[in-house]
């Protein structure tokens, strides 16, 4: 037929995925109609007494049920087709009714939560009532509980109740399974080398799957791993690809050359801002609208403390650092710091904002907390910040002045890393007050004492200064609409903000 197609050739071979294209010479070529696969069914059943659907009022002991949506994501794009049922309470006798009615009505079965060893864990029980467990617990971390079985020659799959466990234990087990019923093999991610950013430490006699963030620094991609909590979904909605750790190796150390599974486009992640520091909320803003107005750009925060950034500047890890070092000894913010840790590097310090730094209590400030004085007071539980953060060496300036022992405070040596989680920690009651920014305080309702106004830049090496991702980030912080949203928090005076204070 014309110079495209001719008779008999063969246009599309069989286990083909259809693309458009593929409907245009098919088209062309005569074929109207063909034979395809269908769809795999995959029953997708959510258990648990604890959970609730999104969008129902949440009480204490519930969880909202989220991992199906996941799951149902998942499945689509790998071109199957997922029927969710409904919560299925801890009753053995309803599970086991739902289990052989879906073992008879779909492809493949899935069963969300359950998995792990527990007074209602009744998956595995179930499935050897009315099958077969194959397997109870693979050598994956995380997703180690994951149930694999048989119903009536149906494929049964158990993923773990928490996400990043769930995703990962689908990605391993149910996606071969989709992909095999449709007649195509998985195909592995593109793999590039990395190295490490910081060791890890990891358990023998499992593979883990680290969920990492990567930056070009100076011509070498760096991998920031990211939290390694099964829980933490957003884990994996920032990372931008997979490190696997062999299961007989121990882990990674700071430096290692590794392969990394790409999640992420690699032009995209060599456009990613590496910003290693100190924490303040006006980071999230300045992402926010670098995103919006240069969308090529990213900035990638990491919340280790004034200390921490300056190290990463020093080790070669990041592309900025940020902080607010008070020294005792002159009053002066990060110039001291950075010249005894820092002699040998070129930098440039760029004024970000001033800000409000106080102590945060509950609305109404129920323990007339009206200072730092007050925090020895034993009925006070108090929560601090990670030695090495500006916060930390802000309040031992404060109590050295004050000639208050640091021990004498109830909860000093409690630390968390960021202000919103000593907000948090407040807002929840776990503790009386803690030091933070104005912001934070106002994000969670909070009341707030005043202590200090205090000096936050971010120190940048000459030899990125001029770079075009940087100058569009600095292009961003010196625009009045980013101002116009700082401001709107509370607590912040940008009159320097953008300004070079250190050539």
């Amino acid at each position: 037929i014309g110079e495209d197609v001719v008779a008999n050739q063969l246009i599309i071979p069989v286990n083909h995925k259809i693309r458009p294209v593929d409907i245009g010479a098919l088209l062309a070529g005569g074929v109207n109609q063909l034979f395809a696969r269908r769809k795999p069914k995959v029953a997708v059943i959510p258990t648990g007494d604890e959970l609730i659907p999104p969008g129902e009022e949440i009480s204490p002991g519930k969880i909202i049920e989220y991992n199906s949506k996941i799951i149902k994501g998942l499945i689509y794009e790998w071109g199957g087709k997922a029927i969710v049922y409904e919560i299925v309470k801890d009753i053995p006798v309803d599970l086991k009714r739902i289990l052989l009615e879906a073992a008879l009505q779909n492809d493949i079965v899935v069963v969300l939560a359950g998995s792990s060893a527990g007074s209602k864990d009744f998956t595995s029980e179930i499935v050897k009532s009315i099958g077969d467990v194959v397997v109870h617990g693979v050598a994956i971390m995380p997703g180690k509980p994951t149930i694999l079985g048989i119903i009536d020659d149906t494929p049964l799959i158990g993923l773990p109740g928490y996400p990043i466990s769930a995703i990962i234990a689908a990605e391993q087990f149910l996606k071969p399974l989709v992909f095999r019923k449709l007649g195509l093999t998985v195909k592995r991610r593109e793999e590039i080398k990395v190295h490490m950013a910081h060791k890890v430490v990891s358990r023998l006699g499992d593979e883990e799957f680290l969920r990492v963030k990567l930056g070009n620094i100076d011509g070498k991609i760096m991998a920031y791993p990211l939290s390694r909590g099964a829980g933490v979904v957003t884990s994996l909605v920032e990372a931008d690809a997979l490190i696997r750790i062999p299961l007989l190796k121990e882990g990674v150390d700071f430096g290692e050359e590794v392969e990394a599974e790409l999640l992420e486009d690699l032009n995209r992640i060599k456009n990613n801002i590496i910003v290693t520091g100190s924490h303040d909320l006006v980071l999230d803003i300045l992402r926010n609208e670098l995103q919006e107005e240069f969308s090529d750009f990213n900035l990638v925060s990491f919340n280790v403390g004034s200390m921490g950034g300056l190290l990463a500047l020093k080790q070669k890890r990041t592309h900025l650092a940020t902080a607010h070092l008070l020294d005792p000894e002159n009053g002066e913010y990060n110039l001291p710091y950075i010249k005894k840790m820092l002699p040998q590097r070129e930098l440039k310090v760029v004024n970000l904002t001033y800000r409000e730094q106080g102590i945060m209590v509950k609305r109404g400030n129920p323990k007339n907390i009206k200072g730092i004085d007050d925090l020895v007071k034993k009925d006070i539980k108090f929560i601090n910040r990670q030695k090495g953060s500006g916060t930390r060496v802000l309040l031992d300036y404060l109590l050295k002045k004050k000639g208050i022992n640091p021990l004498d405070i109830h909860g000093y040596s409690k630390e968390e890393y960021t202000h919103l989680m000593i907000a948090s920690a407040v807002a929840e009651g776990s503790v009386d007050a803690g030091l933070g920014i104005l912001s934070a305080a106002k994000a969670f309702h909070l009341d707030f004492v005043p202590v200090a106004k205090e000096r936050y830049d971010i120190i940048i090496p000459k030899e990125y200064y001029s770079s075009l991702k940087i100058q569009k980030l600095l292009t961003i912080i010196r625009s009045e609409k980013f101002r116009k949203k700082v401001l709107s928090l509370g607590g912040y005076d940008l009159s320097q903000s953008g300004k070079v204070i250190k050539e």
